[in-house]
């Protein structure tokens, strides 16, 4: 053995298990080794590395860009919380203390007042919005902030689904009317997170709102996104909520409007986080690692030259040609011109990352004045023209995006079925699925599917309204919503 075949069996590249047997290993294996993320010494809490990280870069792109065209702009408020601020509204310190990390002593000395460490903003937020807003003129106000948050109540870390520190995005807004927050909380739901989910993260979703059980602490309704990954089990992948006037009742957030008249104000908020890279992982990846959707990969294309001593000169001057041909079609490329690895060990490392592109090039490819281009998803190795290979990866590259959300959307659809009672959805459960039922809308039958199942109503979706005469599948009064349930991450 070389010693080059040696340093690359010594790396352990490669997934040891199959998706289909194994999904915990796969996806912890995937992690370490496509090097996503490494875990540390604080439990629950993880490290992301750079190929996760320009992943997160390329979401949060997306989003920003969208949520400024609708004319928010970013801020930044403390990760520390005064624990008064946070007890302010009921129903939300209630929803949060059992996940709050709290800063108790300033070296030796103890503090005056314990200090949480954000587990979301809207306390730390509203205490400076009432006295921003002062009338109809300040409104609507639309801020949002990218930051880190805590919540620390958990058993079973799994790292980007559920982690004790995470990174996100959350959107505060205040509107003169509840009409205006219910159509912000709709329209980052629908054209802003929706379409990143579906269009650019290529998973297919459920739109709608949660039960009163199950939404936001302290909001007065709360919107979801919900995908369903390979083992059956739900993911929130996003919610936008219409906080109503509670919030701002408790931090006295009032305006004069154009009458005269003080008014409450209604708010927003709404927020995604890096779950979604773990979303992506599972939904897309297989038994050789990732499989990155090419609209969120941050590398869309890696060049692999094919190197002899005689002729690498040749071919590493035909593959840079070829890196900036594709730069300059819009295509994020690598060229992979290392030396101590060899062409069959880089096809393995960039299949684990997942690049949705690897184009081939070698001394006879030159001499016929082409390329070998293979995607990543379906593997398939096509002779391409040097001619057109721009065009032709374009077209590759959306042919890939385009079939991993039809795939997802397949998947989706086999993962759910309807069930008319009780016992029924338990069989629906116990074998992995989500159940779709007609439900009465009664807490106590939610509360029966989640003590005696460990499932929890998920979402009931948009236009989805509920057949005449149909009955609730667990208790069978008269059903007034349609509901998807099943376990979750």
């Amino acid at each position: 053995m070389s010693k080059k075949q040696k340093r690359e069996k010594e790396s352990g590249l490669g997934i040891s298990v199959k998706k289909s047997e194994d999904l915990s290993e796969w996806y912890t294996q995937v992690i370490q080794k496509a090097e996503l993320a490494d875990y540390t010494s604080v439990s629950g809490c993880m490290v992301l590395r750079p190929w996760a990280y320009a992943i997160w870069e390329n979401i949060q792109k997306y989003v920003d860009a969208k949520i400024k065209a609708l004319g928010h702009k970013n801020v930044y408020f403390p990760m520390f919380i005064p624990e008064s601020l946070l007890k302010k509204e009921a129903e939300h310190v209630e929803g949060f203390v059992p996940e709050v990390a709290w800063v108790t002593h300033a070296g030796s000395e103890k503090l005056a007042e314990r200090l949480a460490v954000r587990p979301t903003s809207e306390t730390i937020m509203y205490e400076s919005y009432s006295k921003w807003v002062r009338s109809w003129r300040d409104l609507p106000l639309l801020l949002n902030q990218w930051c880190n948050v805590v919540r620390w109540e958990f058993k079973h870390p799994r790292p980007f689904l559920r982690t004790r520190e995470f990174l996100w995005q959350e959107g505060h807004t205040v509107h003169a009317t509840k009409e205006d927050a219910d159509k912000e909380s709709m329209t980052i739901l629908l054209d802003v997170y929706t379409k990143l989910i579906e269009n650019e993260l290529a998973i297919a979703i459920l739109n709608g709102k949660k039960t009163e059980n199950e939404k936001f602490p302290g909001a007065l309704y709360t919107t979801t996104m919900e995908a369903v990954m390979p083992d059956g089990k739900a993911l929130q992948m996003g919610t936008s909520h219409n906080l109503g006037q509670n919030f701002a009742k408790a931090f006295n957030i009032t305006f004069l409007d154009k009458d005269e008249k003080r008014k409450t104000v209604w708010q927003t908020s709404w927020g995604v986080t890096t779950r979604l890279i773990g979303a992506i992982i599972m939904a897309h990846g297989d038994d050789k690692g990732l499989v990155l959707p090419p609209k969120i990969a941050p590398t869309q294309a890696v060049i692999v030259p094919i190197l002899f001593d005689k002729t690498k000169k040749e071919v590493l001057k035909e593959a840079e040609k070829i890196k900036e041909s594709l730069e300059n079609a819009g295509i994020s490329t690598h060229l992979d011109d290392r030396d101590a690895y060899s062409a069959g060990f880089k096809f393995n490392e960039w299949e684990l990352k997942g690049v949705p592109l690897r184009i081939e090039v070698g001394p006879r490819d030159i001499e016929n004045k082409q390329v070998v281009l293979v995607r990543r998803d379906i593997g398939e190795k096509i002779i391409i023209k040097l001619s057109s290979l721009a065009k032709d990866a374009k077209k590759a590259l959306d042919e890939m995006q385009k079939e991993l959300l039809e795939k997802s959307k397949k998947s989706l659809d086999e993962k759910i079925k309807v069930a008319k009672e009780y016992n029924e959805l338990k069989k629906i459960i116990d074998s992995a699925m989500i159940a779709k039922i007609s439900w009465c809308e009664n807490s106590k039958c939610e509360e029966k599917i989640k003590e005696e199942t460990g499932a929890t109503m998920r979402v009931m979706p948009f236009g989805e309204d509920v057949k005449t005469g149909a009955k609730c599948a667990v208790c069978g009064k008269a059903a007034k919503k349609v509901v998807y349930v099943g376990k979750s991450y």
